[in-house]
């Protein structure tokens, strides 16, 4: 049976204030769930309402009803598994490689989705600013499909960290050069400004090599890309070379 306190719980994680108290964060669907379970994260508790689920620790399973997953879940449609795991330790950053450094991101779909392409492109540092969405944001959890398991998402100072990067810093900009024509290098650091706002002006300091996607439309109408699907432009082009 579901108690009231695991609902209360569950339920609590849906704001950052009671992740980091709790050091919980919630993952649903049996495709993140296996993906977590398989990884270094650690379960704290998963509930299912399929009783062929099973894992080797069975007093961290509880198997309940359709009704009462419908009570936990965040998802319109619940998805069978909903898991409790806990929230890792901060990793070190490894400077070596290309990363991706995110500016005040705010849209978890948008950081979901980028962490998604930091997987597929083999990005295994993304470096986000302090006002960045939770990464353990639920929305942002189910966004990645699995992929948060495999990047190492570090929130920090962002100006502070560039300060003392010795690599390249790379930041998208209307005006920049042509990311098509730019010289790219396999070692340094892009950075993806907010959704409204781009990259603020105190990192733009920072920033050594002004790229920018162009546009072929001719009536130029269009205002500007939406941040993932810049992401994921800017690092195919990365790559590419």
């Amino acid at each position: 049976m579901l108690s009231k306190n695991n609902i209360k719980l569950i339920k609590s994680l849906e704001h950052k204030k009671y992740r980091n108290q709790q050091g919980l964060f919630v993952v649903e669907g049996v495709k993140n769930a296996q993906e977590f379970l398989n990884s270094a994260y650690e379960l704290s508790h998963l509930f299912t309402i399929d009783t062929n689920f099973s894992l080797d620790d069975t007093s961290k399973i509880s198997y309940i009803s359709y009704d009462e997953l419908k009570k936990i879940s965040f998802l319109k449609t619940p998805n069978v598994v909903l898991a409790l795991f806990k929230v890792p330790v901060k990793q070190c950053i490894i400077k070596d490689g290309l990363l991706v450094g995110l500016d005040s991101i705010n849209d978890p779909g948008n950081l979901g989705t980028i962490i998604r392409l930091c997987d597929w492109f083999g990005i295994q540092q993304l470096i986000c600013s302090d006002d960045t969405v939770d990464c353990y944001n639920q929305k942002v959890v189910q966004a990645t499909m699995g992929s948060l398991t495999r990047v190492n998402v570090v929130y920090t100072d962002l100006k502070e960290f560039l300060k003392t990067y010795q690599n390249p810093i790379y930041g998208t900009f209307m005006n920049g050069n042509s990311v098509y024509s730019s010289n790219l290098t396999s070692n340094g650091i892009v950075i993806m400004g907010n959704e409204a706002n781009g990259i603020s002006s105190e990192i733009e300091k920072l920033i050594s090599c002004k790229i920018s996607i162009p546009s072929y439309n001719d009536t130029h109408e269009t205002e500007s890309l939406n941040v993932a699907t810049a992401t994921a432009i800017v690092l195919s082009e990365f790559k590419r070379r």
